[in-house]
Formats: structure tokens, sequence, C-alpha cells
């Protein structure tokens, strides 16, 4: 019983992580794309990446936690590589790529956006038991 109890954790605590690094790598593939040009928009993108990254830590959840260093680490990593990836995947865009692959970051990042709050909403609203 007890091994079932904590199987049921780690997987909740997965997903519980799983779906916000999604939107976080999404989002800084975007961020990555527009980083060349300096504006308000960038500005408000970097402090949207920084709550992804960090808000989802104090979610509810049944698992048990890692250290917050630990957490912030690697997602600060996963956002590095995604904007270094956007930034890179910005110089191919009309030579190596088709035009259209321009919006293919934000659309994905839409699509993840949606099914994580999918999931965080569920996580929140379903039914737990009285202890």
């Amino acid at each position: 019983m007890h091994l079932d109890g904590h199987r049921s954790s780690l997987v909740s605590f997965r997903r519980f992580a799983f779906d916000t690094t999604f939107v976080l790598f999404f989002l800084g593939l975007e961020f990555g794309r527009t980083l060349g040009s300096v504006s308000f928009d960038a500005v408000l993108m970097f402090a949207t990446i920084s709550m992804v990254a960090v808000l989802p830590y104090y979610l509810p959840s049944d698992a048990e936690r890692p250290a917050f260093s630990k957490w912030l680490m690697g997602r600060s990593l996963i956002t590095i590589l995604a904007t270094g990836l956007g930034s890179v995947l910005s110089q191919a865009y009309g030579t190596l790529l088709p035009e259209s692959f321009r919006f293919m970051p934000l659309s994905l990042l839409i699509v993840a956006a949606m099914a994580s709050c999918f999931v965080q909403f569920y996580g929140l609203m379903r039914l737990r038991l009285a202890k």
C-alpha cells in the first residue's frame, strides 16, 4: 500500500512539472525568436518567462517537492536552451526553413498553455476524499 501511494505521488509530481515545462520551453523559443529587438513586448515576455519558471513550484500538489534551488536550476536551464534555440531558429527562417515556420513556436505555445491550464484546473477541481 505504501509503495502504491508513493508511486501515485511521483506520477502526480511528474504531471505537475511536465505540462508547465512545455509552456516554458515554447515561451523560451518565442522569446529567443524576438530577442534581436528590444521592445516593450520583449520586457513583458521576459516577465512572463520569469513567472512561468518560478510560480508552478507553488501549485497545489500531493507530491513531495524537490528543493527550490534544484527546481529553479532545471527550469532556468530549459529556458536558456530554448531561448538559444529560438535565436538560432530566427536566423534560419527564410533561408533554411520556410518563412511560414516563423509562427510555429507561438502556435505551439498556445496549444501547450491551453493543455497546461486544463491539467491544472483538473488538479484543482477534482474531488479529494477527506481523511
